[in-house]
């Protein structure tokens, strides 16, 4: 991806400039940053969504099926006839990782690469029928809000009061005053950074895709990765049993031996200190699959050219190892130049498999067999 080039997605900045002004830092709105756009799912196929046990859906409405205010919350999956009349006003319908369930959402996804792909996360589609919305509330992610469907409403600005509004189903600032007040057509987007709040109603019936951002939390990403390295600490720090002949005898028998203290850090540090060990399970932890996320399994000819990442499978890389779907590769030379090149641009031409190493195609054998990849015709 060239980095320079202005982008119209981006209001005409380039993807550096951007990272560089706005990323993290500021909003941005953007008319129509894809022109011609349009929903790329109609209503009545959202509806079918969400029918499906894999795919994670909400149903937020404003009032209950008697008109009485006050939010309501539900998870799905949702037969049609659980689902508000499409004449009743103020009710959403959630539909996220749509980038996992539709090929033209995936595609969608793409154009936002500028940014690592540890960082993006998935497409989240909200249909709102007229006055819609989830109320006045703040991420802890970045977002880009693309209209594709009818018009949404956004309030947003920063926030200093982040109180909120007590004994509620969902997250919604109790004293939001917004800076801008912006009415959003098909085509248009808004970038929003983190902590900036924000408030958006249907008007009339509207479709947005969200597409979101990870921002891992520090403890639980410590947690996570702890976990795991965990698993192999046996082999990290080795087998040494703690011996103390030196000890004497002991007045405060309560009392933890500095040196037993001293044998248990030692083995903590070990297990920390194998740099592969720590960036293996980072890899994996990135890249590890969605609970939601199945993959079939099919019969692969050996003579296979061209390959392309199912839109289901994540891949990245560092300096010594490939990642795909939570598994961890030791790839080096031509065939991690081949690997990245699959990581980056999620596909390999003919001429690419074909100068592949034996070891490589084998890997890449294994990955269609396992429906990781699949043959491009």
């Amino acid at each position: 991806m060239n980095i320079t080039q202005p982008l119209q997605l981006l209001g005409g900045l380039s993807a550096e400039l951007f990272m560089k002004r706005h990323w993290e830092k500021k909003p941005l709105l953007v008319r129509q940053a894809i022109p011609g756009f349009s929903a790329l799912l109609e209503r009545g196929e959202l509806f079918e969504l969400a029918q499906h046990d894999e795919v994670e859906s909400r149903l937020i409405a404003q009032a209950d099926r008697r008109g009485k205010p006050g939010w309501q919350f539900k998870k799905g999956p949702f037969q049609r006839r659980v689902l508000p009349s499409l004449k009743q006003r103020e009710w959403t319908l959630l539909l996220q990782g749509m980038d996992l369930h539709h090929a033209g959402v995936r595609q969608l996804m793409q154009q936002f690469r500028f940014v690592p792909d540890a960082r993006l996360d998935d497409v989240m589609i909200s249909y709102a029928a007229d006055g819609g919305g989830v109320g006045p509330h703040f991420d802890s992610y970045d977002v880009f809000l693309l209209q594709a469907h009818g018009q949404r409403r956004w309030r947003y600005g920063r926030q200093k009061d982040l109180s909120l509004v007590p004994d509620m189903p969902l997250k919604i600032l109790s004293n939001f005053v917004p800076e801008f007040d912006e009415v959003l057509n098909p085509g248009d987007m808004l970038y929003l950074p983190p902590r900036y709040a924000h408030d958006g109603v249907a008007v009339g019936e509207c479709m947005t895709y969200s597409i979101g951002f990870r921002s891992p939390n520090r403890g639980e990403l410590a947690q996570e990765l702890l976990q795991r390295l965990a698993e192999d600490a046996c082999d990290l720090a080795g087998e040494a049993i703690y011996r103390d002949p030196q000890q004497g005898a002991v007045a405060h028998p309560g009392a933890i031996p500095l040196a037993l203290h001293d044998f248990a850090h030692d083995a903590m540090l070990a297990a920390l200190k194998e740099p592969d060990a720590f960036s293996c399970v980072l890899g994996e932890y990135l890249t590890e699959p969605k609970a939601n996320v199945w993959f079939e399994a099919g019969s692969v000819r050996a003579g296979f050219k061209a390959v392309e990442l199912d839109r289901r499978s994540r891949m990245m890389y560092d300096a010594r190892l490939v990642y795909i779907n939570g598994e961890g590769f030791r790839a080096g030379g031509r065939d991690a130049a081949l690997m990245h090149r699959l990581a980056d641009e999620h596909q390999l031409d003919a001429a690419a498999v074909a100068g592949a190493s034996a070891d490589a195609r084998a890997l890449l054998l294994t990955w269609l067999q396992a429906g990781w990849l699949h043959e491009r015709i």
